[in-house]
This record gives C-alpha cells, sequence and structure tokens, in this order.
C-alpha cells in the first residue's frame, strides 16, 4: 500500500510522539511499551525501530498497530544499502509528512537515532535516557559523541533511575529522574492461585524464577554456582537472549532455560513460583540500572533477592524489601532464607511501597513536563498542518 492512509485521523489532530528507539517493540514489555502506550491517550505516537537490511529495490517502512492505538514503524533497507543514515532521514520525514498533529514531540531512547533525524524540526526533544549504552557490549561507534549532541539538543531529558540521574545531571538544565514503575494490577494477578503453564508444569518444587532480557548483565557463573549450590531448588529463566547465545547458558538439572514469554502471561509463571531472584552482574553495564522487573516481583507478592545493584539497593534494599546478597555462598544463603515465610510485615511494606508508584502515575508527571516544555516555546508561531498527501515507500499491515 503507497498511501498510509491507516494514519488518518479525525480532526482536530493531536500532538505527535515520534519514539526513535535501539529496542524491538516487540522484544519484553518494559519503560518504552508502558510510557508509549499511555501516551496514546492524548497523542498520536508512532515507534520507530532500528532497520533491518533485506533484498529490496528501495527504502521503506513496514508500519503496524499495536492495540493501544501505536503505531510501529520498522524501516527495510536494501542489502546493499550504502547511505543508511540518509535512506533512514528520508523515510522518517516522509512519515511525519503524511501524519496529521499540531506539534511534533521527538522522543529518544537512543543518541544514535540523531544520525538521521538531525533535520528534523520538533516542537520539544526529549531524551529518555533508560540506560547507560555506553556501559553495554559492542556500543555503536559514535555514541558518546551523539549523546553529547543530544543533550544540546534536547529540551527535557528524563533518566530511568537515580544512579542514571546523578550521572547526567549537571549535563542539562532540565534533567528529572523517573525511576521504573509497575502495573501492580497486572503483576497483582500472581498473588492468587493461576494455571501454572504447560511448560513449566512438570518442574518440581521449590522454584526460584527470573524473568526480563538476558544478556551480559546477568552472571552466568553465580547462576551456574548457585544452582549446584542448591540441587534440590529449581531455577526457572524466562526471557530472551541479546547479545549471548545459548552456548554461553550454564546447564544443569534444575536449571530451566523457557525462553522468552509475552507479558500477558508473566503472571501465570510468577504465580507458580516461591521466590525471585535477580543474579545480575557487578560491572559496568549495571551500575545504572533501575531494574523494571523489580516492583514487578514485589506486586507478584515474590520475596525477592539481587546482587547489590545500586539502585535496587537504594531503593529496596535498604527499606528490606529485597534481601540484598554478593558472591556465590551468600546468593546461596539468602535463597534459602527466601524460600521460609516472609517476616512480619513484609508484605504489607511492600504494599506500602506499591501504592506511592505505578506508570500511570509517572506518565502524568511526564506529561506535565511536556506541557511545561512546550509552553515554554509558545513563542513560535502555530504549527501549519500539510495536507495528507499520497507518498511511497510505505508498507502497512495490521499484524
Amino acid at each position: 500500500m503507497d498511501t498510509p492512509t491507516a494514519f488518518a485521523r479525525p480532526c482536530p489532530p493531536k500532538s505527535l510522539i515520534l519514539c526513535l528507539s535501539h529496542l524491538r517493540w516487540d522484544l519484553v514489555f518494559q519503560r518504552p511499551q508502558h510510557l508509549m502506550t499511555r501516551a496514546t491517550a492524548s497523542h498520536e505516537v508512532i515507534y520507530v525501530e532500528e532497520p533491518v537490511h533485506a533484498p529490496a529495490s528501495h527504502p521503506a517502512l513496514r508500519l503496524r498497530a499495536d492495540p493501544s492505538g501505536l503505531r510501529i514503524a520498522t524501516p527495510v533497507l536494501p542489502s546493499d544499502c550504502q547511505d543508511v543514515a540518509g535512506a533512514l532521514a528520508g523515510l522518517v520525514a516522509r512519515l511525519v509528512r503524511s501524519v496529521p498533529h499540531d506539534r511534533l514531540i521527538a522522543w529518544y531512547y537512543t543518541p544514535m537515532a540523531l544520525d538521521f533525524t538531525a533535520d528534523l524540526a520538533a516542537d520539544l526533544t526529549v531524551y529518555d535516557c533508560m540506560d547507560e549504552l555506553s556501559a553495554f557490549r559492542d556500543p555503536p561507534p559514535g555514541l558518546r559523541a551523539n549523546e553529547d549532541r543530544l543533550f544540546r539538543r534536547a529540551d527535557l531529558v528524563f533518566t530511568g533511575g537515580m544512579s542514571l540521574y546523578e550521572a547526567k545531571r549537571n549535563r542539562h538544565p532540565r534533567v528529572f529522574a523517573f525511576p521504573s514503575s509497575v502495573d501492580a494490577a497486572h503483576f497483582g494477578r500472581a498473588r492468587a492461585a493461576l494455571p501454572d503453564p504447560e511448560d513449566q508444569r512438570a518442574i518440581p518444587r521449590p522454584r526460584i524464577g527470573f524473568f526480563g532480557v538476558i544478556d551480559e548483565r546477568m552472571d552466568l557463573a553465580l547462576v551456574d554456582a548457585t544452582a549446584r549450590a542448591l540441587p534440590e531448588t529449581h531455577f526457572v529463566m524466562l526471557g530472551p537472549l541479546a547479545k549471548i547465545t545459548p552456548v554461553d547458558l550454564p546447564r544443569g538439572a534444575n536449571l530451566h532455560w523457557l525462553g522468552a514469554k509475552t507479558y500477558a502471561r508473566l503472571p501465570a509463571y510468577l504465580a507458580n513460583w516461591d521466590a525471585g531472584w535477580m543474579p545480575f552482574a557487578l560491572n559496568a553495564s549495571t551500575r545504572f540500572i533501575s531494574p523494571t522487573k523489580t516492583p514487578e516481583f514485589l506486586a507478584a507478592g515474590l520475596p525477592l533477592l539481587s546482587t547489590p545493584v545500586p539502585d535496587v539497593v537504594r531503593g529496596y534494599g535498604k527499606g528490606r524489601l529485597v534481601r540484598i546478597a554478593k558472591g556465590a555462598s551468600a546468593v546461596a544463603q539468602g535463597l534459602r532464607a527466601l524460600l521460609a515465610p516472609p517476616a512480619a510485615g513484609w508484605l504489607a511494606g511492600v504494599d506500602r511501597y506499591l501504592a506511592t508508584t505505578s506508570w500511570d502515575a509517572t506518565w502524568a508527571e511526564m506529561q506535565a513536563e511536556l506541557s511545561r516544555g512546550l509552553a515554554r516555546k509558545r513563542t513560535r508561531l502555530p504549527r501549519r498542518l500539510e495536507p495528507l498527501t499520497p507518498i511511497s515507500g510505505f508498507e502497512a499491515s495490521d499484524a
């Protein structure tokens, strides 16, 4: 389909959030998904993924709809494309022109998107810094320089945790900390009796589980040593692999790598675990993380152990909501203790904490900052809406 008629909306037009991300929309349901699906209540939202390469004669955009009303745009570039940034710039510019809107908000999760959006005339630019990407394995060349450019360009900077906030707050006049939050009602379903998913039904109890992306942030040697130290305890590990391969995973009769699961199915898995753990490595890639899964485990009512990631210690360990342990012996000992009945008042403390945070509240606070940011720039002339015109290079899909 050459004309993106799926974007047509009745007047008056809304603001358009063009979200530029390094993460695939369907990888796991985390911060970008929570925020952008909520943004659809008051904005048009297009989530632009990183490109894929395929045999093709010209660049195109693969468009599909999320049930929330958000659209996911995946650039498809010819395998022999020589000017990737130029091809992406053309696709994004035509995409923005095709959508009626009264304001354009450019929302960046990756500074590398500046390579093809430098000429984008956004009314407001947001950098939602959810991770220190330069600390991850094999960062793209130019990442630090692009982040410097993005700090100069951004009107607002949000950070995904307090450690990131402290690292970034002196680099921009308007930096706001928005740590990971939770949909407590969704994960609270795990506190009730839910049918055990078929692929873990035969796994003996007790079960200790993990869910999330499995990558260089997981201490695989610790996982191996802990499983060996607790042979009667079974460890259920859920999530897609990133930057590691199946051969990197430790194996054992009590280690169960069940792969990625949808967000909707997670409560059923957690409802049939006895505890949770977050065996994060303590390295540069975890120095600034604020794991979204921390409050999700707690909302499910599961006792939780984590290695001493700074934001977990500060946000949960000192309040004794999450047990903290370092090293294989201490982790094994901590998990044994976790399988005993929790201390009196622990769950009540969890619920008091959860009452102070939600993704709905986080988005409402961000929305207020967007409004203030746009108000500061209202000396501009109103945006002249361009008509929706037939353009080429789009492939529409409802998949």
